[in-house]
């Protein structure tokens, strides 16, 4: 890095919020950077390989690159060459496999940001990471095995296998039914009376029905007990049952990185929904020039909010940084 050299905005996460807000950044010549630690949309490239988007593709649009996909909802392999063709259109610039370790404020009023690479001066931050880094985890013994999958890429690996699925949103439904269709026998565990209202609406009379029929074994208000080589517990409302198993997909959901918001400065809210201070107006935290964009807002409640109501966020961060420069630079 030049010693010498402040950025105006420095964007951690190259997600579709990330690259949102490197845009605005470029539209308004501000000097940026995007930092990711993985590849391009990296939480949209672990999704699972044959996943459809709850959200139309003109939902999707960031940077006013059209979306066109071959149905209304795109796929996920859609979705990746899109936002490689927003990547070039924009000539965005972006580090990749660089892992921000640490934000903070200078004794000038800057921020120092230090990677797996290097560091950054720079006069504003941006926290666009979302979610899906850290899975909630069952705290069950046996959840370290290898045969438990917090993440679901496709069915193959699971043809012939025992394979108990935990959750009750799209994940653990997309999870169940291909693994079902590749030749899995198939049980799901669900915490609640029924499969969640969230799920797809074209999916969940699939699963509904695949369970009603026997195809899928389902176990309500039932939760896991503990995990072993060959077998796993289940506390169900008859009582415990032990069944065999090769596989666990715990597909509960994920949370953002809490420890790195508050390593940040960031207050949390003090319940259980650990939501991050921000401005609604202007997305700033309680820590001055340092904003947050995305889902990452929502805390805990991660179904708050999506690529499509949270691209707005990307306008609103760099409209303020730019207008806290104009100020300085008078």
């Amino acid at each position: 890095m030049n010693k010498e050299r402040i950025l105006d905005v420095l964007v951690i996460g190259g997600g579709p919020i990330g690259m949102a807000c490197g845009i605005e950044a470029k539209k308004a010549n501000l000097d940026y950077k995007i930092i990711e630690k993985g590849c391009l949309v990296n939480s949209l490239y672990n999704y699972p390989a044959n996943m459809t988007f709850f959200s139309t593709s003109e939902l999707l649009e960031i940077g006013g690159v059209p979306f066109i996909s071959h149905y209304n909802k795109p796929t996920r392999s859609e979705a990746l060459e899109y936002f490689r063709r927003v990547l070039n259109k924009w000539e965005l610039d972006m580090n990749f496999y660089e892992k921000v370790l640490n934000v903070q404020k200078t004794q000038h009023g800057n921020f120092k940001v230090e990677t797996s690479k290097g560091s950054y001066l720079t006069h504003s931050v941006v926290i666009a990471t979302g979610f899906y880094d850290i899975p909630n985890k069952m705290n069950v013994k046996g959840e370290d095995l290898p045969k438990v999958k917090h993440y679901y890429g496709e069915p193959h690996p699971y043809a012939g296998q025992k394979v108990v699925v935990v959750g009750a949103a799209n994940s653990a439904v997309d999870a169940a039914l291909e693994t079902y269709r590749k030749g899995a026998d198939v049980s799901i565990i669900i915490r609640g009376e029924e499969i969640s209202h969230r799920v797809k609406y074209w999916i969940k009379p699939d699963i509904e029905n695949r369970i009603k029929e026997g195809s899928i074994k389902a176990y309500f208000k039932s939760t896991l007990e503990w995990i072993s080589e060959d077998e796993v517990a289940i506390n169900t409302p008859e009582g415990l049952k032990v069944i065999a198993n090769d596989f666990v997909l715990a597909l509960t959901g994920y949370m953002p990185d809490f420890d790195f918001l508050k390593k940040s400065g960031i207050t949390l809210s003090d319940d259980n929904l650990l939501t991050p201070t921000h401005s609604k107006e202007t997305y700033e935290t309680n820590v001055e020039n340092l904003y947050l964009a995305g889902v990452v807002c929502g805390g805990m409640k991660t179904s708050t909010w999506f690529i499509e109501n949270s691209r707005e966020h990307a306008t609103l961060v760099i409209n303020d940084i730019s207008k806290k420069l104009n100020k300085t630079l008078a």
